[in-house]
Protein backbone atom coordinates (compact mmCIF):
# COMPACT_ATOMS: atom_id res chain seq x y z
CA UNK A 1 0.00 0.00 0.00
CA UNK A 2 3.21 2.03 0.40
CA UNK A 3 5.60 3.52 -1.65
CA UNK A 4 8.81 4.31 0.34
CA UNK A 5 9.36 0.84 1.58
CA UNK A 6 9.04 -0.22 -2.01
CA UNK A 7 11.73 2.17 -2.99
CA UNK A 8 14.89 -0.42 -3.55
CA UNK A 9 12.82 -2.51 -5.75
CA UNK A 10 11.43 0.61 -7.39
CA UNK A 11 14.99 2.36 -7.75
CA UNK A 12 15.76 -0.75 -9.65
CA UNK A 13 13.03 -0.89 -11.60
CA UNK A 14 13.86 2.85 -12.36
CA UNK A 15 16.96 1.94 -13.77
CA UNK A 16 15.62 -0.64 -16.39
CA UNK A 17 13.19 0.41 -18.65
CA UNK A 18 10.38 -1.89 -19.27
CA UNK A 19 10.44 -3.42 -15.87
CA UNK A 20 7.20 -2.95 -14.18
CA UNK A 21 7.10 -1.74 -10.36
CA UNK A 22 4.48 -4.10 -9.38
CA UNK A 23 4.41 -7.16 -11.77
CA UNK A 24 6.85 -9.34 -13.51
CA UNK A 25 8.53 -7.21 -16.85
CA UNK A 26 5.92 -7.06 -19.68
CA UNK A 27 6.13 -8.21 -23.00
CA UNK A 28 6.38 -5.19 -25.25
CA UNK A 29 6.28 -2.84 -22.55
CA UNK A 30 9.37 -0.35 -22.59
CA UNK A 31 8.96 2.97 -20.97
CA UNK A 32 11.44 5.35 -19.32
CA UNK A 33 11.91 5.76 -16.02
CA UNK A 34 10.11 9.57 -16.24
CA UNK A 35 7.20 8.15 -17.79
CA UNK A 36 6.67 5.58 -15.12
CA UNK A 37 7.26 8.41 -12.48
CA UNK A 38 4.48 10.69 -13.97
CA UNK A 39 2.10 7.68 -14.47
CA UNK A 40 2.34 6.31 -11.31
CA UNK A 41 1.92 10.10 -9.46
CA UNK A 42 -0.70 10.43 -11.94
CA UNK A 43 -2.49 7.47 -10.72
CA UNK A 44 -2.27 8.63 -6.94
CA UNK A 45 -4.04 12.05 -7.80
CA UNK A 46 -6.78 10.30 -9.78
CA UNK A 47 -7.13 8.00 -6.94
CA UNK A 48 -6.70 10.33 -4.09
CA UNK A 49 -9.68 12.98 -5.88
CA UNK A 50 -12.01 10.49 -6.65
CA UNK A 51 -11.79 8.79 -3.06
CA UNK A 52 -11.64 12.78 -1.44
CA UNK A 53 -15.41 12.74 -3.33
CA UNK A 54 -16.31 9.81 -0.72
CA UNK A 55 -16.20 12.04 1.32
CA UNK A 56 -19.51 14.10 -0.11
CA UNK A 57 -20.64 10.41 -0.56
CA UNK A 58 -20.84 9.95 3.27
CA UNK A 59 -22.36 13.02 3.92
CA UNK A 60 -25.41 12.40 1.24
CA UNK A 61 -26.03 9.13 2.70
CA UNK A 62 -25.89 10.06 6.57
CA UNK A 63 -28.14 13.35 5.67
CA UNK A 64 -30.72 11.21 3.98
CA UNK A 65 -30.45 8.50 6.79
CA UNK A 66 -31.23 10.44 9.78
CA UNK A 67 -34.22 12.69 10.74
CA UNK A 68 -34.50 16.00 9.43
CA UNK A 69 -34.27 17.42 12.80
CA UNK A 70 -30.35 16.41 12.69
CA UNK A 71 -29.37 16.71 9.13
CA UNK A 72 -27.74 19.72 9.47
CA UNK A 73 -25.49 18.58 12.47
CA UNK A 74 -24.31 15.39 10.37
CA UNK A 75 -23.36 17.72 7.09
CA UNK A 76 -21.57 19.79 9.65
CA UNK A 77 -19.87 16.75 11.00
CA UNK A 78 -18.90 15.74 7.54
CA UNK A 79 -17.07 18.67 6.66
CA UNK A 80 -15.26 19.34 10.17
CA UNK A 81 -14.17 15.77 10.25
CA UNK A 82 -12.35 15.55 6.77
CA UNK A 83 -10.82 19.27 7.51
CA UNK A 84 -9.21 18.19 10.83
CA UNK A 85 -8.11 14.45 9.61
CA UNK A 86 -6.18 16.61 6.64
CA UNK A 87 -4.27 18.74 9.43
CA UNK A 88 -3.52 15.73 11.62
CA UNK A 89 -2.46 13.91 9.05
CA UNK A 90 0.03 16.09 7.90
CA UNK A 91 0.95 17.41 11.48
CA UNK A 92 1.68 13.59 13.19
CA UNK A 93 -0.51 10.90 10.82
CA UNK A 94 1.89 10.52 7.63
CA UNK A 95 4.90 9.73 9.39
CA UNK A 96 3.62 7.48 12.06
CA UNK A 97 2.36 5.58 9.46
CA UNK A 98 5.36 5.34 7.15
CA UNK A 99 8.70 6.24 9.04
CA UNK A 100 10.83 8.40 7.15
CA UNK A 101 14.06 7.42 8.68
CA UNK A 102 14.04 9.60 12.33
CA UNK A 103 13.47 6.84 14.67
CA UNK A 104 11.00 3.27 14.51
CA UNK A 105 10.64 0.79 17.44
CA UNK A 106 11.07 -2.40 15.41
CA UNK A 107 14.05 -3.75 12.99
CA UNK A 108 13.25 -4.21 9.05
CA UNK A 109 13.05 -8.20 10.37
CA UNK A 110 10.27 -7.52 13.12
CA UNK A 111 8.77 -5.09 11.43
CA UNK A 112 8.02 -1.63 13.00
CA UNK A 113 5.42 -0.97 15.45
CA UNK A 114 5.52 2.73 16.03
CA UNK A 115 6.54 5.01 13.43
CA UNK A 116 8.33 8.59 13.77
CA UNK A 117 6.51 11.62 15.08
CA UNK A 118 7.02 14.68 12.84
CA UNK A 119 5.06 16.64 10.07
CA UNK A 120 4.55 15.30 5.80
CA UNK A 121 7.35 17.23 4.25
CA UNK A 122 6.33 17.34 0.59
CA UNK A 123 9.40 17.49 -2.41
CA UNK A 124 11.16 20.88 -3.93
CA UNK A 125 9.36 22.75 -5.99
CA UNK A 126 10.35 22.08 -9.42
CA UNK A 127 12.47 18.70 -8.36
CA UNK A 128 14.18 17.73 -11.25
CA UNK A 129 14.06 13.66 -12.26
CA UNK A 130 17.24 13.52 -10.86
CA UNK A 131 15.90 14.64 -7.35
CA UNK A 132 12.71 12.69 -7.75
CA UNK A 133 15.14 9.65 -7.78
CA UNK A 134 15.43 10.60 -3.96
CA UNK A 135 11.16 10.27 -3.57
CA UNK A 136 10.81 6.35 -4.87
CA UNK A 137 8.96 6.09 -8.16
CA UNK A 138 6.01 8.80 -7.71
CA UNK A 139 5.76 12.42 -6.17
CA UNK A 140 5.55 12.65 -2.64
CA UNK A 141 2.98 15.19 -2.44
CA UNK A 142 0.49 12.61 -4.86
CA UNK A 143 1.47 9.76 -2.22
CA UNK A 144 0.70 11.94 0.90
CA UNK A 145 -2.74 13.13 -0.91
CA UNK A 146 -3.79 9.53 -1.90
CA UNK A 147 -3.03 8.12 1.51
CA UNK A 148 -4.28 11.27 3.65
CA UNK A 149 -7.79 10.51 1.81
CA UNK A 150 -7.81 6.96 3.34
CA UNK A 151 -7.28 8.10 6.35
CA UNK A 152 -10.18 10.89 6.42
CA UNK A 153 -12.94 7.82 5.58
CA UNK A 154 -12.36 5.85 8.01
CA UNK A 155 -13.80 8.62 10.43
CA UNK A 156 -16.37 9.33 8.17
CA UNK A 157 -17.35 5.92 9.05
CA UNK A 158 -17.77 6.40 12.86
CA UNK A 159 -19.85 9.25 11.62
CA UNK A 160 -22.80 8.06 10.95
CA UNK A 161 -23.27 5.25 13.90
CA UNK A 162 -23.18 7.67 16.14
CA UNK A 163 -25.66 10.24 14.70
CA UNK A 164 -28.55 11.69 16.36
CA UNK A 165 -27.39 11.81 19.84
CA UNK A 166 -23.77 12.42 20.24
CA UNK A 167 -22.06 15.99 21.24
CA UNK A 168 -20.78 17.98 18.13
CA UNK A 169 -17.22 18.81 19.66
CA UNK A 170 -16.12 15.44 21.88
CA UNK A 171 -16.93 13.39 18.24
CA UNK A 172 -14.48 16.06 17.23
CA UNK A 173 -12.19 15.71 19.62
CA UNK A 174 -12.41 11.72 18.91
CA UNK A 175 -11.65 11.93 15.41
CA UNK A 176 -8.45 13.99 16.03
CA UNK A 177 -7.53 11.38 18.30
CA UNK A 178 -8.50 8.68 15.24
CA UNK A 179 -6.85 10.27 12.68
CA UNK A 180 -3.41 11.19 13.97
CA UNK A 181 -3.11 8.34 16.29
CA UNK A 182 -5.30 5.63 16.29
CA UNK A 183 -5.41 5.16 12.37
CA UNK A 184 -1.71 5.62 11.22
CA UNK A 185 -0.35 3.49 14.47
CA UNK A 186 -2.45 0.39 13.06
CA UNK A 187 -1.69 1.01 9.48
CA UNK A 188 1.83 1.24 10.03
CA UNK A 189 1.38 -2.32 11.06
CA UNK A 190 0.89 -3.06 7.07
CA UNK A 191 1.23 -0.69 5.06
CA UNK A 192 4.52 1.03 6.49
CA UNK A 193 6.58 -2.18 6.58
CA UNK A 194 5.17 -3.04 9.96
CA UNK A 195 4.95 -6.50 11.84
CA UNK A 196 1.70 -7.51 10.61
CA UNK A 197 2.92 -7.41 7.06
CA UNK A 198 6.65 -8.85 8.12
CA UNK A 199 6.15 -11.18 10.50
CA UNK A 200 1.88 -12.14 9.56
CA UNK A 201 2.25 -11.91 5.80
CA UNK A 202 -0.75 -9.78 6.17
CA UNK A 203 -2.81 -8.97 3.08
CA UNK A 204 -5.38 -6.20 3.06
CA UNK A 205 -4.73 -4.91 -0.57
CA UNK A 206 -6.63 -1.20 0.02
CA UNK A 207 -8.19 -1.69 3.41
CA UNK A 208 -10.93 -4.15 4.21
CA UNK A 209 -9.09 -4.05 7.78
CA UNK A 210 -7.02 -1.11 7.68
CA UNK A 211 -9.60 0.94 6.84
CA UNK A 212 -13.01 -0.46 6.89
CA UNK A 213 -13.14 -2.31 10.32
CA UNK A 214 -10.96 0.09 11.85
CA UNK A 215 -13.53 2.43 11.28
CA UNK A 216 -15.90 -0.01 12.42
CA UNK A 217 -14.45 -1.17 15.69
CA UNK A 218 -14.26 2.73 16.54
CA UNK A 219 -17.81 3.19 15.80
CA UNK A 220 -18.84 0.17 17.99
CA UNK A 221 -16.98 0.95 20.80
CA UNK A 222 -18.48 4.53 20.83
CA UNK A 223 -22.27 3.33 20.03
CA UNK A 224 -21.93 0.70 23.44
CA UNK A 225 -20.82 3.83 25.40
CA UNK A 226 -22.89 5.94 24.09
CA UNK A 227 -26.33 4.43 23.82
CA UNK A 228 -29.09 3.84 21.99
CA UNK A 229 -31.29 6.92 20.61
CA UNK A 230 -34.21 7.68 23.06
CA UNK A 231 -37.32 5.39 22.22
CA UNK A 232 -35.05 3.34 19.75
CA UNK A 233 -35.74 0.61 22.01
CA UNK A 234 -38.93 0.60 23.85
CA UNK A 235 -40.78 -2.06 25.73
CA UNK A 236 -38.81 -5.05 24.43
CA UNK A 237 -39.75 -3.66 20.65
CA UNK A 238 -37.47 -2.10 18.20
CA UNK A 239 -38.84 1.46 16.84
CA UNK A 240 -38.28 2.16 13.49
CA UNK A 241 -36.98 5.75 12.58
CA UNK A 242 -36.94 6.60 8.93
CA UNK A 243 -34.52 8.82 7.72
CA UNK A 244 -35.22 11.88 6.12
CA UNK A 245 -34.04 12.08 2.21
CA UNK A 246 -33.88 8.37 0.80
CA UNK A 247 -32.97 10.31 -2.77
CA UNK A 248 -29.94 12.10 -1.22
CA UNK A 249 -28.99 8.23 0.76
CA UNK A 250 -29.19 6.46 -2.80
CA UNK A 251 -27.24 9.56 -4.16
CA UNK A 252 -24.73 9.25 -1.69
CA UNK A 253 -24.46 5.53 -2.43
CA UNK A 254 -23.49 5.87 -6.25
CA UNK A 255 -20.88 8.69 -5.19
CA UNK A 256 -19.53 6.28 -2.76
CA UNK A 257 -19.58 3.41 -5.48
CA UNK A 258 -17.81 5.87 -8.10
CA UNK A 259 -15.19 6.99 -5.53
CA UNK A 260 -14.08 3.00 -4.56
CA UNK A 261 -12.43 2.90 -8.02
CA UNK A 262 -10.05 5.17 -6.54
CA UNK A 263 -9.99 3.52 -3.69
CA UNK A 264 -9.43 0.38 -4.68
CA UNK A 265 -7.68 1.28 -8.58
CA UNK A 266 -5.35 3.76 -6.47
CA UNK A 267 -4.31 1.04 -4.38
CA UNK A 268 -2.58 -1.05 -7.45
CA UNK A 269 -0.03 1.94 -6.89
CA UNK A 270 1.50 1.71 -10.03
CA UNK A 271 0.36 3.12 -13.81
CA UNK A 272 3.65 2.99 -15.67
CA UNK A 273 3.39 0.13 -17.81
CA UNK A 274 0.86 -2.54 -19.65
CA UNK A 275 0.57 -4.68 -17.09
CA UNK A 276 -0.14 -2.28 -14.34
CA UNK A 277 -2.85 -0.26 -16.46
CA UNK A 278 -4.22 -3.62 -17.07
CA UNK A 279 -4.63 -4.55 -13.64
CA UNK A 280 -6.01 -1.17 -12.61
CA UNK A 281 -8.40 -2.08 -14.96
CA UNK A 282 -9.20 -5.49 -13.25
CA UNK A 283 -9.61 -3.99 -10.43
CA UNK A 284 -12.45 -1.49 -11.66
CA UNK A 285 -14.43 -4.28 -13.10
CA UNK A 286 -14.16 -6.48 -10.45
CA UNK A 287 -14.92 -3.32 -8.07
CA UNK A 288 -17.88 -3.12 -9.67
CA UNK A 289 -19.33 -6.67 -9.50
CA UNK A 290 -18.88 -6.88 -6.04
CA UNK A 291 -21.02 -3.61 -5.73
CA UNK A 292 -23.66 -5.29 -8.03
CA UNK A 293 -23.43 -8.11 -6.46
CA UNK A 294 -24.32 -6.78 -3.07
CA UNK A 295 -27.48 -4.47 -4.34
CA UNK A 296 -28.84 -8.09 -5.84
CA UNK A 297 -27.81 -9.95 -2.61
CA UNK A 298 -29.83 -7.82 -0.22
CA UNK A 299 -32.43 -7.25 -2.96
CA UNK A 300 -33.52 -10.44 -3.34
CA UNK A 301 -33.33 -11.15 0.48
CA UNK A 302 -35.21 -8.65 2.07
CA UNK A 303 -38.10 -9.68 -0.73
CA UNK A 304 -37.56 -13.08 0.81
CA UNK A 305 -37.26 -12.41 4.20
CA UNK A 306 -39.14 -9.22 4.47
CA UNK A 307 -41.82 -9.52 1.93
CA UNK A 308 -40.80 -6.19 0.68
CA UNK A 309 -37.88 -4.63 -0.90
CA UNK A 310 -36.25 -2.65 1.23
CA UNK A 311 -33.98 0.60 -0.30
CA UNK A 312 -31.79 1.28 2.84
CA UNK A 313 -30.87 -2.50 2.65
CA UNK A 314 -30.08 -2.36 -0.91
CA UNK A 315 -28.02 0.74 -0.63
CA UNK A 316 -26.28 -0.99 2.45
CA UNK A 317 -25.78 -4.05 0.17
CA UNK A 318 -23.95 -2.17 -2.34
CA UNK A 319 -21.83 -0.40 0.24
CA UNK A 320 -20.67 -3.98 1.39
CA UNK A 321 -20.38 -5.66 -1.34
CA UNK A 322 -17.48 -2.64 -1.82
CA UNK A 323 -15.93 -3.40 1.78
CA UNK A 324 -15.81 -7.51 1.16
CA UNK A 325 -13.88 -7.27 -2.30
CA UNK A 326 -11.48 -4.00 -0.92
CA UNK A 327 -8.86 -6.39 0.59
CA UNK A 328 -8.38 -7.85 -2.21
CA UNK A 329 -9.77 -6.81 -5.44
CA UNK A 330 -6.70 -7.57 -8.00
CA UNK A 331 -6.62 -11.58 -7.94
CA UNK A 332 -10.45 -12.50 -7.71
CA UNK A 333 -12.58 -13.37 -11.50
CA UNK A 334 -15.61 -11.54 -12.00
CA UNK A 335 -17.53 -14.50 -11.08
CA UNK A 336 -15.69 -14.76 -7.73
CA UNK A 337 -15.87 -11.17 -6.82
CA UNK A 338 -20.00 -11.37 -7.40
CA UNK A 339 -19.67 -13.75 -4.77
CA UNK A 340 -16.98 -12.06 -2.54
CA UNK A 341 -19.56 -8.70 -3.13
CA UNK A 342 -22.77 -10.69 -2.83
CA UNK A 343 -21.96 -12.43 0.89
CA UNK A 344 -21.23 -8.76 1.85
CA UNK A 345 -24.79 -7.77 0.74
CA UNK A 346 -26.16 -10.92 2.34
CA UNK A 347 -24.48 -9.77 5.73
CA UNK A 348 -25.90 -6.28 5.70
CA UNK A 349 -29.47 -8.18 6.03
CA UNK A 350 -29.05 -10.64 8.20
CA UNK A 351 -26.79 -8.21 10.92
CA UNK A 352 -28.73 -5.23 10.88
CA UNK A 353 -31.54 -6.86 12.87
CA UNK A 354 -28.95 -8.89 14.94
CA UNK A 355 -27.24 -5.53 15.62
CA UNK A 356 -31.06 -4.65 17.10
CA UNK A 357 -31.72 -7.51 18.88
CA UNK A 358 -28.51 -6.29 20.96
CA UNK A 359 -29.56 -2.82 21.64
CA UNK A 360 -26.74 -1.20 19.64
CA UNK A 361 -28.08 1.40 17.83
CA UNK A 362 -26.43 2.53 14.20
CA UNK A 363 -28.21 4.95 12.77
CA UNK A 364 -26.42 4.26 9.28
CA UNK A 365 -25.66 0.73 9.41
CA UNK A 366 -21.68 1.48 9.26
CA UNK A 367 -21.01 -1.39 11.84
CA UNK A 368 -22.36 -4.14 9.48
CA UNK A 369 -20.88 -2.89 6.56
CA UNK A 370 -17.62 -1.81 7.37
CA UNK A 371 -16.49 -3.80 10.01
CA UNK A 372 -18.30 -7.35 9.83
CA UNK A 373 -18.09 -6.87 5.79
CA UNK A 374 -14.93 -5.86 6.19
CA UNK A 375 -13.61 -8.98 8.32
CA UNK A 376 -15.56 -11.10 5.77
CA UNK A 377 -13.42 -9.43 2.88
CA UNK A 378 -10.01 -10.07 4.58
CA UNK A 379 -10.85 -13.70 5.45
CA UNK A 380 -12.22 -13.70 1.70
CA UNK A 381 -8.89 -13.03 0.18
CA UNK A 382 -7.98 -16.73 0.84
CA UNK A 383 -10.13 -17.97 -1.74
CA UNK A 384 -8.82 -16.04 -4.79
CA UNK A 385 -5.12 -14.84 -3.31
CA UNK A 386 -2.56 -18.48 -2.95
CA UNK A 387 -0.12 -16.17 -0.84
CA UNK A 388 -2.87 -16.14 2.07
CA UNK A 389 -2.18 -17.79 4.85
CA UNK A 390 -5.52 -18.52 7.63
CA UNK A 391 -3.44 -17.05 10.17
CA UNK A 392 -2.12 -14.41 8.26
CA UNK A 393 -5.64 -13.17 8.03
CA UNK A 394 -7.11 -13.81 11.08
CA UNK A 395 -4.92 -12.56 13.74
CA UNK A 396 -4.18 -9.59 12.21
CA UNK A 397 -7.74 -8.75 12.39
CA UNK A 398 -7.92 -9.38 15.71
CA UNK A 399 -4.56 -7.72 16.64
CA UNK A 400 -5.70 -4.85 15.00
CA UNK A 401 -9.57 -4.90 16.46
CA UNK A 402 -8.64 -5.31 19.79
CA UNK A 403 -6.37 -2.43 19.37
CA UNK A 404 -8.62 0.06 17.45
CA UNK A 405 -11.72 -1.28 20.23
CA UNK A 406 -9.63 -0.55 23.53
CA UNK A 407 -8.27 2.65 22.70
CA UNK A 408 -11.09 4.06 21.09
CA UNK A 409 -13.35 2.70 24.12
CA UNK A 410 -11.09 4.49 26.70
CA UNK A 411 -10.84 8.21 24.47
CA UNK A 412 -14.65 7.77 24.39
CA UNK A 413 -14.63 7.07 28.44
CA UNK A 414 -12.30 9.56 28.89
CA UNK A 415 -14.90 11.93 26.82
CA UNK A 416 -17.82 11.17 28.42
CA UNK A 417 -16.29 11.73 32.35
CA UNK A 418 -14.68 15.20 31.11
CA UNK A 419 -16.80 17.01 28.55
CA UNK A 420 -19.73 14.44 28.24
CA UNK A 421 -20.52 12.51 24.87
CA UNK A 422 -24.20 12.68 24.91
CA UNK A 423 -27.01 15.66 24.62
CA UNK A 424 -29.56 16.22 26.77
CA UNK A 425 -32.78 14.53 26.22
CA UNK A 426 -34.28 17.57 25.43
CA UNK A 427 -31.83 18.47 23.25
CA UNK A 428 -32.51 15.03 21.23
CA UNK A 429 -36.01 15.13 20.94
CA UNK A 430 -36.01 19.13 19.86
CA UNK A 431 -33.19 18.04 17.29
CA UNK A 432 -28.93 18.15 17.24
CA UNK A 433 -29.81 21.24 14.60
CA UNK A 434 -31.31 23.32 17.12
CA UNK A 435 -29.72 22.36 20.53
CA UNK A 436 -25.82 22.38 18.37
CA UNK A 437 -26.07 24.74 15.95
CA UNK A 438 -29.18 27.02 16.37
CA UNK A 439 -29.89 26.18 12.54
CA UNK A 440 -32.23 23.31 10.72
CA UNK A 441 -31.62 22.14 7.23
CA UNK A 442 -35.44 21.72 6.35
CA UNK A 443 -36.54 25.09 8.21
CA UNK A 444 -39.87 25.17 6.46
CA UNK A 445 -40.52 21.88 7.83
CA UNK A 446 -41.52 20.80 11.07
CA UNK A 447 -39.29 18.69 12.90
CA UNK A 448 -39.19 15.47 11.76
Amino acid sequence: MKLQHLIPAAVAALALPGIAIAQDAVPGTDASSDSIFIFNSLLFLIGGFLVFWMAAGFAMLEAGLVRSKNVTTQLTKNIALFSLAAIMYWLIGYNVMYPLGSWSIGTDETGGYLGAFGVAILEAVGVTRDGADDYGYASTGSDFFFQLMFCATTASIVSGTLAERIKLWPFLIFTIVLTGLIYPIQASWKWGGGFLDTQWGFLDFAGSTVVHSVGGWAALAGALILGPRLGKYKDGRVNPMPGSNLALATLGTFILWLGWFGFNGGSQLAMGTVGDVSDVSRIFANTNMAAAAGAVTALILTQLVYGKVDLTMVLNGALAGLVSITAEPLTPSLFMALVIGGAGGAIVVFTVPMLDRMKIDDVVGAIPVHLIAGIWGTMAVLLTNSDATFMGQLMPIIIIGVFVFVVSSVVWFILKATVGIRVSEEAEVNGLDVSELGMEAYPEFSKG
